[in-house]
């Protein structure tokens, strides 16, 4: 069987999981708990341009600031996140417009907010793993 090397990745039907480690345009987030935090800190790092977006990405001085997060919002995520948590995100941070997928379709849209924001954080949700990944580039995530 010939090999492309990487092109023509097909992703349709996979999981959101299978597809983080497929995809450049995906951040796959390692942490195991307090991943919708982990997720958000790495996407607005992203967005803005920190230079310590690298060392986030590799999971290296981000769990101080998701500490810190956590405190200053009071929500707890022990239970996970979901819409209810996300609504409480999106209040906090009112300059980013958050965005969840569940895949990567237009019509896969699972959170979103009408809020006026050029800052765009797009997460991808796995439903099976209850796992939230960053979406660096949309375009590339879902060619």
């Amino acid at each position: 069987m010939p090999v492309r090397f990487g092109y023509g990745i097909k992703t349709k039907g996979r999981q959101p999981s299978v597809m983080a480690h497929l995809k450049k345009s995906i951040v796959e987030v390692k942490a195991e708990e307090n991943c919708l935090a982990h997720a958000l800190i790495i996407a607005i790092a992203k967005v803005d341009n920190d230079a310590i977006h690298t060392a986030y990405r590799k999971g290296r001085k981000i769990r101080p600031v998701v500490h810190t997060l956590l405190q200053e919002t009071g929500i707890d995520l022990a239970t996970g996140g979901g819409i209810h948590e996300l609504n409480r995100f999106q209040e906090h941070f009112r300059d980013y417009k958050i965005v969840v997928y569940q895949g990567l379709g237009c019509a896969d849209i699972m959170f979103e907010v009408q809020i006026d924001s050029s800052k765009h954080l797009s997460l991808l949700y796995d439903d099976d793993e209850r796992h939230y990944h960053v979406i660096i580039n949309l375009t590339g995530a879902m060619a």
